[in-house]
């Protein structure tokens, strides 16, 4: 091992890296020449749009990709090259010396093993002996992650946590062995702004106590603005701008950059009027699942994921609904919508809907769509475009020709912002922001007249995210639809809803025009949730654990 650099050398210095994939013949460069350094108890943010080739940098410094990719320059830690150790050392080092936390929690756990074990293992495969000194030491970790009851909770299971419990046990699994580099990669993306804001400030703390090197890799500038020290802005595998934060967001020189900064979505809804007639009335809209035990499964109690919500949504405008997970958000976007059974009455277009049987729904079906959160998961990969946004024409206009329907779809892709003459091709040749337009252009190939949005812009980079915003914006300006925007990003709410909806634990905490309810919220949660949506300076974590 060579001897230990002076404290003025960085951690991590990395020379000239460059990656590329081979498939078959040919070679195709993700990342062309890149340099950067981080320095013992700083945080490096690599930050860009999807494909820009952040995830393969980090990846590609504890040889991660896989097979057929080609690493060249160097990758220096702590004076040892990462990119040409043999393949023993490099073990060594990883998961204790340099450690990783994941975007998705979910699939980085083992769901057939306890937290315990899984947090055990990897104190073992470093040297940790004696299963009491072990268990110690995963119920200390636990509790240094903000897990509460630690000790309780080793014999869980991944499913039996939250989101936000999950990536605390991921972060509790990086700092088992007190590394000297932690890497984290879009680890806040999939969760609520409030549990992102608990898990930001548990990461900055946790370096700050252990001295740690970060390198944090996103795609959101705020997330930036909130935890590293230093930025290097990537496009196209290469890095075009780089210095500490402060200095790169005050006076940006790359127009990539300046882009970036000024992708957020922006503007206000389009202005409505408050006298258009009502598009969808409900009151006291209620939806309990049954809590069933007991060899013959007599109902206990119920989940109450509605409790009780009232809401009016008149022709052009938008009603945002937010909340943390579980809240009950999307239950009620469904229940709207007659998806799933519920109690209380719907009104929608003048007429009661909540008593229909399926059959007599399907004809109202056209007028009342859904644009779900993501567009990979809702669109059938084995169908070409047009066969998809055709999807409810078949069924509501079977009257159609073919041709017929090639022309509605075309208008439909074009209203979205895409080119007609893609709609032979498959969503898997698409960009995460264009399958998003699909998937719009299927819920407006029938002009609906209410459509429920249901995390629409959570899975997308930020430009991306006021594209979309943009687009439905002016869909609604031109159609005069009537949105229900759900959410957890406060930003995008407020860019498209006259008014918004507080719902926490199935219930309304709070209701009322946006621009007084951002302005002045009168709930603690609703302050709490904005305060960590817009970092505000606000004691938000307190608030929301009591």
């Amino acid at each position: 091992m060579p001897e230990r650099p002076t404290a003025d050398v960085p951690l991590l210095d990395v020379q000239d890296l460059s990656v590329a994939f081979r498939s078959g013949d040919a070679l195709t460069s993700a990342v062309g020449g890149v340099s950067f350094s981080l320095a013992r108890g700083r945080a490096l943010a690599l930050v860009g749009e999807s494909g820009s080739g952040k995830s393969v940098t980090a990846l590609s410094l504890v040889r991660l990709l896989p097979q057929g990719a080609q690493i060249a320059g160097r990758a220096l830690f702590d004076g040892e090259d990462l990119l040409s150790l043999p393949a023993p050392r490099l073990r060594a080092i990883r998961g204790a010396r340099i450690t990783m936390v994941f975007q998705e929690p979910m699939t980085s756990l083992n769901p057939l093993h306890t937290i315990e074990r899984q947090i055990g293992e990897i104190l073992e495969l470093h040297g940790a002996r004696g299963a009491d000194r072990i268990r110690a030491r995963v119920v200390e970790l636990l509790g240094e992650v903000g897990i509460p009851d630690p000790a309780e909770r080793l014999s869980s299971y991944p499913h039996q946590l939250s989101g936000g419990q999950r990536q605390r046990v991921m972060i509790a699994m990086a700092l088992a062995n007190r590394p000297d580099l932690l890497i984290a990669d879009e680890p806040t993306t999939a969760l609520d702004v409030t549990v992102q804001a608990q898990i930001l400030e548990l990461l900055k703390s946790l370096q700050a106590r252990h001295g740690m090197a970060m390198l944090f890799i996103t795609h959101d500038l705020n997330i930036v603005r909130r935890i590293a020290d230093d930025v290097a802005v990537m496009r196209k595998g290469a890095i075009v701008e780089a210095g500490p934060v402060g200095e790169v967001f005050a006076h940006p020189r790359d127009a990539y950059t300046k882009a970036l900064l000024s992708a957020e979505p922006r503007g206000a809804p389009p202005p409505f009027d408050p006298e258009a007639r009502p598009i969808l009335e409900a009151r006291d809209v209620r939806v309990w699942f049954p809590i069933r035990r007991g060899f013959f499964r007599r109902t206990v109690g119920h989940v109450k994921a509605v409790d009780g919500v009232s809401v009016a949504i008149r022709e052009g405008q938008t009603v945002g609904v937010v909340g943390e997970s579980g809240s009950g958000k999307t239950t009620l976007g469904l229940a709207l919508l007659r998806l799933i059974r519920s109690q209380g009455p719907i009104v929608f277009m003048g007429s009661r809907i909540d008593g229909l049987r399926q059959k007599e729904l399907r004809p109202r079906r056209r007028d009342m769509q859904i644009v779900f959160q993501d567009p990979y998961g809702s669109l059938s990969p084995r169908l070409p475009i047009v066969d998809i946004v055709a999807e409810g024409l078949s069924v509501q206009r079977r009257r159609l020709s073919y041709e017929e329907k090639r022309e509605i779809v075309a208008r439909a892709l074009e209203a979205a912002g895409l080119d007609p003459a893609a709609m032979d091709r498959y969503p898997h040749e698409f960009s995460g922001g264009q399958r998003q337009r699909v998937a719009i252009a299927r819920a407006m190939a029938l002009e609906p007249k209410f459509v429920v949005l249901d995390e629409p812009t959570s899975a997308l980079d930020m430009s991306v995210q006021a594209q979309i915003v943009d687009l439905l914006r002016d869909l609604q300006r031109e159609r005069g639809l009537a949105y229900m925007f759900i959410s957890h990003d406060l930003r995008v709410v407020r860019a498209l809803s006259t008014e918004i909806m507080v719902m926490r634990a199935g219930r309304l905490v709070e209701q009322g025009p946006a621009a007084r309810l951002l302005a002045d919220p009168q709930s603690d949660y609703t302050r709490a949730l904005f305060a960590a949506a817009f970092d505000m300076k606000a004691e938000a974590g307190a608030e929301l654990a009591t």
